[in-house]
C-alpha cells in the first residue's frame, strides 16, 4: 500500500507541474496585455510599464515559467495582478464555498442516483424501469444553466421559497471562520439560525449541480448492477431463501460498487473544477467565480494558480477512490 501511494505521489507531482506548463501556454497565447488592463485605460506608459515589470511580464517566456514553477515548488503561486494579494490567499477565501457546495451536491447526486440506479435494475424492463431512465435522460441532455435559470424563476420568481443566490441573506454576519464553509461553521459556533440561513440558500445550486450528476451516477448503478445480478451466487442466494432486500443490498449492491465508487471520483473531481456556471448564475463567490473574474481580466497567475488547485484536488480525489476500493472489494490488494 505504501508503495502504491509514494508511486500515485510521483505521479501527482508530475500531472500538477505537467497542468501549470499547458494552463502557462494557454494563458500566454491570449493576445491581451494584463499589464494596460490592471494599470487602466487612462494609464500612461510608463505606469504600464512599471506593473509590467513589477509582475515579471517584460522577461521572456522560459524564464516566467521557470520563475513561477519554482514558486510553485514552494507553494507559491505567485500574486493576482487583479487583486495584488498572493493567488493562495485568494484561493484560501473562494475553495471553501466551492468545497461545500461541491460535497452537498455529490451526497445529494450520490445519494439519489445510486437510489435510483438500483431501483432500475431490480425492475428491469418493467414501468419503474422506463419512469427512471426518461428523466435521468432527460436532465443528462439538459445544460446546467438552463436547469439553473429554471429553478430560479420558478422557486425565486414565481413560487418565492428559495433565494436567487449568494450563501446568506443581504446584511446577515458570517460565522466565525474555521473551514470557510458555513454550514460548518454555523454549527461549530452554535448558530442554528445562521446554519438554515446557509442551507436554504444551498439549496436551489447544490439540486441544480446534483440533478446534472444523478444521470450518469444511475445509469453506471444500472449497469453494474444488472451485471452482478446475473451471478451466479446472486441465484443461489435467492435459492437459500434469504429476504430479497438483503440480496439486493449484500450480495448485489455490495459487489456492484467499484464501477460507482470509480464514477464518484470522476464526477466530484468534475465537481470542484467545473460548476463555473452555477456559480455566477447563483451568485455564489466559490473558485468558479473567481476563476471567471481572473479571465476577463486576464490575470495570469490567477487563471494558472486555479488550474493547479483544481488539477490537485481531482488526482487527490481519484487517489482517495483507488484507495477505498480495498475496502469496497477485499480480495484486492496494493
Amino acid at each position: 500500500m505504501s508503495t502504491y501511494i509514494l508511486r500515485r505521489a510521483t505521479w501527482l507531482v508530475v500531472v500538477v507541474l505537467g497542468m501549470t506548463l499547458i494552463a502557462f501556454a494557454i494563458t500566454h497565447l491570449i493576445p491581451a496585455d494584463p499589464a494596460k488592463l490592471a494599470a487602466g485605460l487612462s494609464a500612461d506608459a510608463a505606469a504600464v510599464q512599471k506593473i509590467r515589470s513589477e509582475f515579471g511580464l517584460d522577461l521572456p517566456l522560459p524564464q516566467q515559467y521557470m520563475m513561477y514553477l519554482k514558486g510553485v515548488l514552494r507553494g507559491d503561486l505567485g500574486r493576482s495582478i487583479l487583486t495584488g494579494r498572493p493567488v493562495l490567499d485568494d484561493i484560501k477565501d473562494y475553495f471553501p464555498a466551492s468545497l461545500e457546495l461541491a460535497l452537498l451536491s455529490m451526497a445529494m447526486a450520490s445519494t439519489v442516483g445510486v437510489v435510483l440506479g438500483v431501483l432500475s435494475a431490480v425492475g428491469r424492463g418493467r414501468l419503474i424501469d422506463d419512469a427512471i431512465r426518461l428523466p435521468s435522460i432527460l436532465a443528462m441532455a439538459m445544460p446546467v444553466f438552463v436547469l439553473a435559470l429554471i429553478f430560479q424563476i420558478i422557486f425565486y420568481g414565481k413560487l418565492k421559497w428559495l433565494p436567487a443566490g449568494a450563501r446568506l441573506d443581504y446584511g446577515a454576519v458570517p460565522p466565525l471562520h474555521v473551514t470557510g464553509m458555513f454550514t460548518v461553521d454555523s454549527l461549530l459556533a452554535g448558530r442554528l439560525d445562521l446554519f438554515k440561513d446557509a442551507l436554504v440558500h444551498l439549496l436551489l445550486p447544490v439540486t441544480t449541480v446534483a440533478l446534472t450528476r444523478v444521470a450518469e451516477i444511475a445509469r453506471i448503478s444500472r449497469a453494474s448492477m444488472l451485471e452482478v445480478l446475473g451471478k451466479d451466487y446472486v441465484r443461489t442466494a435467492r435459492s437459500k431463501g434469504l429476504v430479497e432486500m438483503t440480496v439486493i443490498l449484500r450480495h448485489g449492491l455490495r459487489n456492484a460498487l467499484l464501477p460507482i465508487l470509480t464514477t464518484f471520483g470522476v464526477q466530484f473531481g468534475h465537481l470542484l473544477g467545473g460548476i463555473v456556471l452555477v456559480e455566477a448564475i447563483f451568485l455564489w463567490p466559490g473558485m468558479g467565480r473567481y476563476a471567471v473574474q481572473s479571465i476577463s481580466h486576464v490575470d495570469f497567475p490567477a487563471v494558472i494558480g486555479v488550474t493547479v488547485v483544481a488539477s490537485f484536488a481531482f488526482v487527490i480525489v481519484n487517489l482517495v477512490v483507488d484507495l477505498t476500493y480495498a475496502f469496497a472489494e477485499p480480495r484486492i490488494r496494493y
